[in-house]
């Protein structure tokens, strides 16, 4: 039996409004994807110590549409539940996301089995967001989201409501019911609720998911309520501590294992060194260790409120996954389950793993600024201190043609060592970045005429990351500055979104002649020095 510790975070990168679930002897955690396609990445784990990723449950158009969707929009705050042989998956899909309206359209997907085969969603309310279906002993179902006010002198966060859930008819039926308002911490969301010793507990997400982040519990007597506060709320927080290493915990989801202990599984980040506050590897999933008091109330094991950097293991067989290559060699017919595309789906009219076996053919669409049909494939960024690298075989003919290695964060702050080719230099290799929108391009060009291949690299070593190139793949040169990491965080000069950096390979053709590159292999490393 393990007697170890876990490791927060657990989930590194870009994963964050954990929902876990356990079935029998399996554990598993949905995690947010907003723009990134396949939609909501499920993770699997037997000892919650060791995590894979497993699959992802909205693989199809008729599932998903994020044409058109803002950055940061898309899928948030997915939620997972079991019940009577049956998955079930609540998703919103948020289609405007600035101002004070919020166009967003709640759905529930289903599957026998957490691989799929999963339904096409059934829609149940457009009235906020962050829902939960929760399966009652009496059979009955009740969805609970909050709900969205954008009227003027009103909270925008005006409480919790719940409703109830016909499967047989596949929609919402009866009342809405009010059931909380949430505390003076605001920003009330998230809500997941259980039932345990006669009472329903509704654990909440309060004080917004930035540095005031925490999670609230409350219990009733009655499903509608009304909801009492725990009397030491929050559970859990890091507001007030900002030299702490894990940032903006909240957003809780509980599990208890087969023998009885408790665990909850939160958001948290990790800040880059230099005292900037800037997370550019997203919000993560860290996990802790709770205990129930005798008077029916949660706490974390480790007493107060911080989050642990390591969680006590709980009393199950270790189950540790083989490790994941460091590097893809495009050897299968379809991308790995660590690869996402930018809201749509990757289909043979723009990518192929067979047109040339062995290598990632992507044919030049979109540019980096499009929220439509980009050809562009990445994954997410984990380390402070990783390494990434790819060779490309590409010919351009003109400037409205590149192809490169890319490290991004949405349309607005990117960094792209990119192949194209102009009048003045021919085929070259150039650093172009953008931040806040605004494009520009490091003036140290490199002639790359003849060359049949160019292999990239990029080097994240905390706050500094530098791009390089070679002809061979062994002797390597630096091109461009040094640009600046915590330009890819969510809070970058208050940007105010909620993804995370990603790492990967893309292609435009902004002509429309569909020119296509060669990826012959893409290799993500982390490193603990540099």
């Amino acid at each position: 039996m393990s007697t170890g510790n876990i490791a927060n975070p657990i989930l590194a990168g870009f994963q964050p409004d954990a929902s876990i679930l356990r079935v029998g002897d399996d554990y598993y955690i949905a995690t947010s994807t907003f723009e990134w396609f396949p939609g909501v990445v499920i993770h699997h784990s037997k000892d919650l110590v060791h995590w894979r990723t497993l699959t992802r449950a909205l693989d199809r158009m008729s599932q998903l549409d994020l044409l058109g969707a803002p950055s940061s929009g898309g899928i948030w705050a997915p939620a997972l539940s079991y019940d009577n042989g049956t998955f079930y998956l609540c998703i919103t899909d948020v289609k405007a996301r600035r101002g004070v309206y919020k166009d967003l359209h709640n759905y529930i997907v289903s599957a026998p089995s957490i691989t799929g085969p999963w339904s096409d969603p059934v829609y149940l309310n457009s009235s906020g967001f962050d829902h939960f279906l929760f399966h009652d002993t009496d059979g009955r179902k009740w969805l609970f989201n909050m709900q969205w006010d954008f009227r003027k002198n009103k909270k925008r966060f005006a409480g919790i409501v719940m409703q109830e859930y016909s499967e047989a008819e596949r929609k919402l039926i009866g009342p809405v019911h009010k059931v909380t308002e949430g505390t003076d911490l605001g920003v009330t969301e998230g809500p997941m609720v259980y039932k345990r010793g006669g009472y329903y507990y509704l654990l909440l997400a309060e004080g917004g998911t930035g540095i005031n982040h925490a999670a609230t519990l409350m219990r009733s007597r009655s499903i509608t309520g009304p909801y009492e506060v725990d009397p030491d709320y929050p559970v859990l927080t890091t507001a007030g501590h900002p030299e702490y290493p894990l940032q903006k915990a909240g957003h809780g989801s509980l599990v208890e294992t087969q023998n009885g202990e408790w665990y909850m599984v939160h958001i948290c980040s990790r800040q880059l060194p230099d005292g900037s506050g800037l997370s550019p590897l997203g919000r993560e999933t860290a996990i802790q260790k709770v205990v129930w008091t005798e008077d029916g109330w949660l706490r974390l094991a480790a007493g107060g409120r911080l989050p642990q950097l390591e969680a006590p293991a709980p009393d199950l067989p270790p189950y540790p996954f083989p490790a994941e290559p460091a590097r893809d060699e495009f050897g299968t017919a379809e991308l790995g389950v660590h690869w996402h595309t930018l809201r749509v789906p990757a289909d043979d009219s723009w990518l192929s793993l067979t047109a040339r076996p062995g290598y990632l053919r992507l044919t030049g669409r979109e540019s980096l600024n499009s929220w439509h049909r980009q050809s562009l494939v990445a994954r997410r960024i984990g380390s402070f201190r990783c390494s990434v690298e790819t060779c490309v075989e590409f010919e351009p003919e003109c400037y409205t043609q590149m192809a490169g290695l890319v490290l991004y964060y949405d349309e607005q702050d990117h960094f792209y060592l990119r192949i194209s080719h102009d009048e003045t230099y021919g085929k070259h290799l150039a650093v172009v970045t953008s931040e806040r929108g605004q494009y520009d391009e490091a003036e140290d060009y490199v002639s790359v005429e003849g060359w049949g291949r160019c292999y990239l690299r990029a080097v994240i070593d905390n706050e500094n990351t530098r791009f390089s190139y070679s002809a061979d793949g062994s002797d390597w040169k630096s091109i461009g500055p040094a640009l600046y990491t915590g330009q890819l965080a969510d809070e970058y000069q208050r940007k105010l979104s909620f993804t995370g950096a990603m790492a990967g390979v893309c292609v435009q053709d902004l002509r429309g002649t569909a020119l296509h590159a060669d990826f012959d292999y893409f290799e993500y490393r982390e490193h603990e020095t540099l």
